[in-house]
């Protein structure tokens, strides 16, 4: 038998137990967790930083520190998302249990476990994310021993028919996870989007990748924060992201 070779051990799971209830508990950040962050956008023709702090006055918490390039897609993104009310939020993956759903497919590789399932669309999805839950693969790469996501990975296995015409003909969407050391919560480190799609006599290509260069992730007031602490002290054994 050669070294090189992997032997991987697949099998259902329940999502309510064990390594893959405690990642997803750690997804789930209460409401009042806030974050301050340095994002920076990059697609093939142009880069976009923009700085975020909620506990600045509105006129002044979404700020763009560096530009280059032109870009009209990346820059209606990032105008997107600077309307929102708590552009933060989008770091915090915590509709994620309802979408994986109760029970998933591991394949357990050693180091990691790949963790495959079929998207369920939340109450945070629009019509066009439950279109896409329907037609794309869904998995996740899970650390067992620390109980963490460490990526999430979308992908379409062939080409289909658009909701409103034309033809999408590859889409892949991943997102990189890492955890906060002090609370313990995963939150999006990295989100990159590559699409391709056809209608009509035109080729619609997509490609951007959203990295966090720095975070500062707080609670929004000090009751906020004493209050997560009592609850985390009188649930003992449920580890440092039950809520």
């Amino acid at each position: 038998m050669g070294s090189g070779l992997l032997i991987a051990l697949a099998y259902q799971l329940s999502a309510q137990s064990g390594p893959v209830d405690q990642a997803l508990r750690a997804t789930e950040s209460p409401d009042t967790l806030r974050a301050a962050f340095t994002i920076r956008l990059v697609s093939d023709d142009a880069m976009r930083e923009f700085r975020f702090d909620p506990r600045l006055d509105v006129s002044e918490r979404w700020q763009l520190v560096a530009s280059r390039g032109r870009d009209d897609d990346l820059d209606d993104t990032a105008l997107e998302w600077s309307q929102e009310p708590a552009p933060d939020g989008r770091l915090f993956p915590d509709d994620l249990r309802p979408s994986v759903g109760a029970r998933v497919d591991v394949s357990d590789l050693g180091a990691a476990w790949r963790v495959r399932f079929r998207h369920h669309p939340s109450l945070n999805d629009t019509e066009l994310d439950a279109w896409f839950a329907e037609r794309v693969d869904a998995e996740a790469w899970l650390d067992p021993q620390s109980g963490r996501f460490m990526r999430l990975d979308y992908e379409l296995p062939h080409p289909v028919r658009g909701p409103k015409g034309g033809r999408l003909t590859a889409f892949e969407q991943s997102y990189l996870l890492e955890s906060d050391p002090n609370w313990g919560f995963s939150y999006v480190a990295s989100y990159s989007l590559s699409m391709t799609a056809k209608g009509g006599f035109r080729t619609i290509e997509r490609h951007y990748t959203a990295t966090v260069t720095s975070i500062e992730i707080f609670f929004a007031n000090p009751q906020a924060e004493a209050d997560y602490e009592a609850r985390r002290q009188s649930s003992s054994g449920r580890g440092l992201a039950a809520r």
